[in-house]
């Protein structure tokens, strides 16, 4: 069994016009968030053997304050090109191209493509929109990431910054 997690990022500032999409920094509750969802991933015991971000700056900074919040080495986070607006087909070719012997992954990219590609896994639970710096975690029956498919894939939970419960929802 392997664990994939998805991880949406965090709130974006859109107070320089002028900046292209992919060098929109956090705003100042993107960069709240971020770490808060990491600490909560650590106190639930879960842990991550790789992470792979769009390239886009909010994104990697998401994945870094998550990382730090939850003892990744930042310095270990991957970029993926196939991870900024491409689509469903993208982001499972970034799975299926990951280590075989990682058990834990997470993908750190945008909507709308992380709400569809999570809605095309699972047909019992269905999120309407992720909202920025959300969180699902989806168990994969496989042995080899080259193996993965939507169909050996289940949902697991969901989560979100503004869950002030603290409570995860689960399939």
């Amino acid at each position: 069994m392997k664990s994939l997690y998805l991880l949406r990022h965090a709130k974006s500032s859109w107070a320089e016009p002028g900046l292209s999409d992919r060098q929109r920094p956090l705003n100042k509750r993107g960069l709240r968030d971020a770490p808060v969802m990491g600490e909560r991933f650590r106190e639930r015991g879960e842990s991550l053997q790789r992470v792979v971000s769009s390239p886009a700056l909010r994104a990697h900074t998401t994945a870094e304050l998550f990382a730090r919040a939850c003892g990744f080495p930042t310095g270990e986070i991957a970029h993926e090109e196939d991870l900024y607006f491409l689509g469903d087909r993208s982001v499972e070719h970034a799975i299926l191209g990951q280590d075989d012997q990682l058990e834990r992954l997470m993908l750190v990219f945008h909507n709308p493509d992380i709400t569809c590609f999570t809605n095309s896994i699972d047909y019992d639970f269905q999120i309407d929109n992720m909202p920025t710096c959300s969180l699902v975690k989806m168990n994969c029956d496989i042995a080899r990431w080259s193996g993965w498919s939507r169909d050996t894939t289940t949902f697991e939970y969901f989560d979100f910054p503004k869950n002030d419960s603290g409570e995860v929802r689960r399939n």
